[in-house]
């Protein structure tokens, strides 16, 4: 069987997760019921109370706040573009950043672009 998200070869029937009608692998399937949320109480104070002004900060992380810090508010779409990732790449480590609040999203005009926290 395979995966019908990713298209990964399932060898094993009691490997195969269910989820909105599709089967899909292990991977493919926490990446759907255990994806960070950005709106997270609890995740935004166990992330100040970890950082305690000392963030630790992936590279990418960096480059997408540096980038922010750069040309913000600036839309997920052009910061996809000028790293060169997925914007599902740019949702995952997004995440850290807002639970920290370092960065937020927003809205300007009609579009959601992502800003400095406190801006």
């Amino acid at each position: 069987m395979k995966c019908e998200k990713c298209g990964a070869l399932i060898s094993n029937e009691a490997d195969v997760y269910k989820h909105a009608g599709q089967n899909l692998c292990e991977d493919c399937y926490m990446d759907i019921v255990a994806a960070p949320k950005t709106c997270d109480p609890w995740a935004v104070h166990t992330a100040k109370s970890l950082a305690k002004g000392k963030p630790v900060l992936t590279p990418i992380q960096e480059k997408i706040l540096s980038l922010i810090k750069e040309k913000g508010p600036i839309t997920a779409e052009e910061i996809c573009s000028s790293l060169g990732i997925s914007e599902a790449e740019l949702r995952l480590n997004f995440t850290p950043l807002r639970h920290m609040e370092l960065a937020r999203a927003c809205k300007v005009d009609d579009k959601v672009c992502y800003t400095l926290f406190g801006r």
